[in-house]
């Protein structure tokens, strides 16, 4: 298998394992990704999500070996993958409902870099790098990212890095407002499934709040301010909010229901 899924105690891992081809995306690991994202999306049971992979490397974007392949079969058909792939896995991604954080070791690239883009919380490793690598082989860029850059650096930083395709690290993808947190390299995986098993056991109800609010934060203030009041209105009924403001005054711990 290319892609596994494990769902345990509210929490889905889904884990990229194509180590030996660094985890490019060819077809049916494609499928199997988005197979997974669904699966983790139709659980009632699903309270947070990591993404992570196998190996040294998160993802090297596109199989070119396999692209390559299509280019000299059917050069009209080559570039189907990313209407049939790419922008249903970031679709996919961007649409879950609970946190999503990613455990990114080593490099990520092309379209490796829009799916980690497309989750809420990203751990790297010191040794880990960023690209876009698209113009390189004469394209422009998919999965998201001339979106999710322009949007996290701007319009300015977002065409550099796509017109250029250099490569960023660790530091510089933190003090870009990147990733959340850059740890040891061999940290990611565990730092990133400790956030995402606090994330499983929080308020659930209130994570699938925010991230509906942050995602529809560009309509202007007027309108997050009637949006944050429908929010806090639904959520100021639900038993988390009671039993969390109750255990506050009590001194305890809350535990959360997701509801």
């Amino acid at each position: 298998m290319t892609v596994t899924i494990d769902i345990a105690d509210g929490l889905a891992t889904l884990t990229l394992a194509r180590a030996q081809a660094n985890n490019a995306l060819d077809a049916a690991t494609k499928v199997a990704f988005l197979d997974a994202v669904a699966a983790a999306a139709d659980d009632s049971s699903v309270r947070a999500v990591l993404l992570t992979a196998e190996g040294r490397n998160f993802c090297v974007g596109q199989d070119l070996a396999e692209h390559l392949i299509a280019l000299e079969s059917d050069p009209a058909t080559a570039m189907n993958t990313v209407a049939e792939h790419y922008n249903p896995l970031v679709r996919a991604l961007a649409a879950l409902r609970v946190p999503v954080v990613s455990a990114i070791p080593g490099a990520c690239v092309g379209a490796g870099w829009g799916l980690a883009l497309a989750t809420d919380i990203r751990i790297a490793g010191g040794k880990t790098s960023f690209a876009t690598a698209f113009s390189g082989i004469a394209l422009a860029s998919d999965s998201g990212l001339s979106y999710s850059l322009v949007q996290r650096l701007g319009a300015d930083r977002a065409r550099a890095l796509l017109l250029l395709g250099e490569k960023i690290g660790a530091q510089q993808a933190l003090d870009w407002g990147l990733v959340h947190r850059v740890v040891d390299d061999e940290d990611v995986v565990d730092v990133a499934r400790e956030i995402a098993r606090a994330l499983s056991e929080g308020p659930t109800a209130a994570y699938r709040e925010i991230k509906s609010l942050v995602a529809a934060s560009a309509d202007g203030l007027d309108a997050a301010l009637d949006r944050e009041l429908d929010a806090q209105v639904r959520l100021g009924a639900g038993a988390d909010h009671r039993a969390a403001v109750s255990a506050f005054v009590a001194k305890d711990k809350p535990v959360f229901i997701g509801s």
